[in-house]
């Protein structure tokens, strides 16, 4: 059985949900860190493991995780999540049995091309929602 992995179009899942909109206006690190904490616990009850990208500014692409943790990646100034997301699906849906949200309908394309199955952001809420008890 191949390892279940869920790849998360970041901003796309922040304005995508109301709530994490409303963090975000008050201060970005505030809705990322919402979003992180809700994936986590997804990972966390349904063991597939969750790798979320944001758009960055940064001169290079960054990776941030704990072990056993949701994996977290900023993109570099100039690049985006989106170009992460179809490199990431491009390398590793034949390997993993693999899980794109965005709200990107091309990233959906691309990705799905690539052999990734891909979800909106809603159908990524309602995952969460049915997995993660209140």
């Amino acid at each position: 059985m191949r390892a279940r992995y869920l790849i998360v179009d970041g901003h796309s899942a922040i304005f995508g949900w109301p709530e994490m909109q409303q963090l975000h206006a008050r201060r970005s690190s505030l809705a990322r860190d919402a979003l992180v904490k809700k994936l986590r616990d997804y990972q966390d009850y349904t063991g597939v493991r969750v790798v979320v990208v944001f758009d960055g500014k940064g001169t290079s692409a960054t990776e941030q995780s704990e072990p056993h943790s949701v994996q977290i990646f900023y993109s570099r100034a100039g690049q985006t999540a989106d170009a992460i997301i179809e490199r990431l699906a491009s390398k590793y849906a034949e390997k993993f049995d693999l899980t794109v949200a965005t709200s990107d309908l091309l990233e959906r394309e691309t990705a799905n091309a690539c052999g990734a199955e891909c979800i909106s952001i809603e159908n990524l809420r309602a995952l969460i929602d049915e997995a993660v008890p209140n």
